[in-house]
């Protein structure tokens, strides 16, 4: 406190010295300060309970919590010296044409013109003739995980390269094959061939790790070779839209260019994570980075090393979020598990009895807490597993028995892009009816030949047309728009706009503030939960 007082007078000009009667006041209001606040300070140090007191420094808790505190590292030297050599850098080289890479516009000038010659004489020079290959190379990090030569990276390091290059640490070179590749959670393995045994890592239990924990990263940021980063864990299970299966931990240890593919290990020495992604808008470290946690990157890099490219489970249902309408409008207590929008045609969850409008609860006896948690709770299931899947059905639970399919193989035979499938009758009836809900928002009719190729509807849509959205109401805030389809309301199938009336109706007798429609939109189906208006 003085040494702060004394420093802000010395920088407004004023002399340390106190001289005057301004100066002598200081200097006794200070001197009576801290002859009060010493004997006070030696009293709290002499009465602290020895539960309250910090077991590293020795000093008081200043929550008075009695935590007791675990030992801090004072150095990470130790640990560096132990894992670099099993870090390496990865170089990569790939050929590429003009035009392949991004680069500046050329402006555009009229035919003859001297600006355009001298435009294209000057970008001909700059980056060689059209059709001329070059070389363009990249730097990333990778680690070893065994003594044979396995070497975990990113896929984006290695993606689309001609020759891979690994540099260990003592500068030995080794060309590296590519063993399998995973763009869905940028995951590769790669291999070379050694005289000896390589240092490998461990790997570690990142569902262990807490925020808050220590950890340190390592890789070859900026091309620079191994750097040594450390800082703690400031969240897990983020989402960054990166793909289906986000679930990264968020760390404020330094990562940067080049550190991608690099591992994160906690003080144990163990790999809890793999850097893959930063936060940042100037690129460089901004303290926000992410890393591809361990429980999710092991079973990749087995599948890998097994069979060359990833086998996942697939069960077959296109799902979506349970907002508090959607809750609301199924009896249920609070916005949770994941809502089977559609089930594919054949596949696992239709032969199992899963139906559109199911919430999954629960899968293979672990909760689905949110919508995203379910695609990596089934790619994480062995292919050709039978698992139950508590689904809410209608008020009620029901459990299932699924045996699972695999996700790539549905892939290759087009079961993942499959339309809600043929239906019947080429021959209908004209159903003229038309009816306006205002307390939904919209005007309803049945589907007619004339309306169908208004609005371009393919030859199987059932259901009851959209053919306007009233502006303000819970329909447009929902962005439902004419020419969509409802299909059910309240998990009932409808056919006219009064079996749409009458399930609002139910709604409302059942005390229900939210009602339920699946949409078709274009063959894509989704639920909808609107709120009637009028209500609270």
């Amino acid at each position: 406190m003085t040494d702060n007082l004394f420093r802000t007078i010395d920088r407004d000009g004023a002399a340390s010295r106190a001289s005057g009667p301004v100066g002598v006041l200081l200097v006794w209001v200070l001197a009576a300060a801290l002859a009060w606040t010493a004997p006070v300070s030696a009293f709290a140090q002499e009465t602290a309970p020895p539960a309250e007191m910090d077991a590293v420094a020795g000093e008081p808790d200043p929550a008075g919590a009695g935590i007791p505190m675990p030992e801090r590292p004072t150095s990470f030297a130790d640990l560096a010296d132990q894992l670099l050599p099993s870090v390496v850098n990865i170089s990569t080289t790939q050929t590429v044409r003009r035009g392949d890479l991004p680069g500046p516009d050329i402006p555009q000038f009229p035919p003859g013109s001297p600006f355009r010659d001298f435009f294209d004489e000057f970008f001909n020079e700059r980056e060689g003739p059209e059709g001329i290959p070059r070389q363009a190379t990249s730097l990333g990090s990778g680690f070893i995980i065994s003594e044979d030569g396995y070497i975990v990276t990113n896929f984006h390091v290695i993606q689309g390269a001609d020759e891979i290059t690994v540099l260990l640490q003592d500068e030995s070179a080794y060309p590296a094959e590519v063993v399998g590749t995973d763009d869905r959670t940028d995951l590769a393995v790669l291999r070379v061939e050694a005289d000896e045994p390589l240092p490998a890592v461990p790997w570690g239990d990142s569902e262990a790790m807490r925020v808050g924990d220590w950890v340190i990263a390592i890789g070859n940021p900026f091309g620079l070779g191994g750097s040594v980063t450390a800082g703690i864990i400031s969240a897990r299970a983020r989402d960054i839209r990166s793909g289906p299966y986000d679930d990264f931990i968020q760390t404020d240890a330094s990562i940067n260019r080049g550190n991608s593919g690099g591992p994160m290990f906690n003080l144990g020495g163990q790999v809890i994570g793999i850097n893959t992604a930063i936060f940042s808008p100037t690129g460089g470290s901004v303290g926000v980075g992410f890393a591809i946690p361990s429980s999710l990157a092991r079973g990749v890099i087995d599948q890998l090393i097994e069979f060359g490219r990833t086998r996942r489970g697939w069960l077959g249902v296109r799902i979506q979020t349970v907002t508090e309408e959607i809750a609301e409008s199924l009896g249920l207590e609070e916005p949770r598990g994941a809502l089977v929008a559609s089930v594919t045609p054949t596949g696992p969850a239709e032969d199992a009895g899963i139906q559109p409008g199911d919430v999954i609860l629960r899968f293979n006896d672990r909760p689905v807490e949110e919508m995203r948690r379910l695609p990596r709770l089934v790619a994480e299931t062995a292919v050709g597993s039978t698992v139950e899947v508590v689904v809410w059905r209608r008020g009620e639970r029901r459990t299932l028995e699924v045996e699972l399919g695999e996700l790539e193989q549905a892939e290759e035979e087009g079961l993942l892009t499959a339309g809600p499938g043929e239906a019947p009758p080429e021959e209908e009836a004209e159903k003229p009816q038309a009816e306006v809900l205002e307390n939904l928002g919209f005007t309803l009719s049945a589907i007619t030949a004339e309306l169908r190729q208004q609005y371009d509807l393919p030859s199987q849509s059932q259901g009851v047309l959209i053919t306007r959205v009233l502006p303000g109401t819970a329909a447009e805030e929902k962005g439902l728009r004419p020419g969509e389809v409802i299909v059910e309301v309240g998990q009932e199938p409808v056919e006219t706009p009064a079996d749409v009336a009458a399930r609002v109706e139910d709604a409302r007798e059942a005390g229900r503030n939210s009602v339920l429609l699946l949409i078709n939109r274009e063959g894509d189906l989704r639920f909808v939960a609107l709120r009637v208006a009028g209500e609270e």
